[in-house]
């Protein structure tokens, strides 16, 4: 449901809500996890820019899944590799 939310909904601050309230409240090792820094990304994608708050989180689930794949999946560093190329402003690397 998440990730149609992302790719099909046209309210961003509703998209970026769900994303965050999903990546902020799911137990560590948990899909979610990843699933939610993956569709920051799809955000990113389809509106160009995202929150501060959409995008520290992003940030930091793409470094946790970096240090520990076990903790977030990899899927958080893919939706920080489309914030990378669709954001026009920049996040800081991992």
């Amino acid at each position: 449901m998440l990730v149609g939310i992302a790719l099909n909904d046209d309210d961003q601050a509703f998209v970026e809500y769900w994303c965050v309230e999903v990546g902020t409240r799911a137990v560590a090792g948990s899909p979610l996890l990843g699933l939610a820094g993956l569709c920051l990304g799809h955000t990113a994608r389809r509106f160009g820019h995202l929150s501060d708050e959409a995008l520290a989180l992003a940030e930091s689930l793409a470094m946790r899944a970096a240090a520990d794949s076990s903790d977030v999946d990899g899927r958080a560093l893919d939706g920080l590799d489309d914030i990378r190329s669709f954001l026009r402003r920049r996040p800081v690397d991992p």
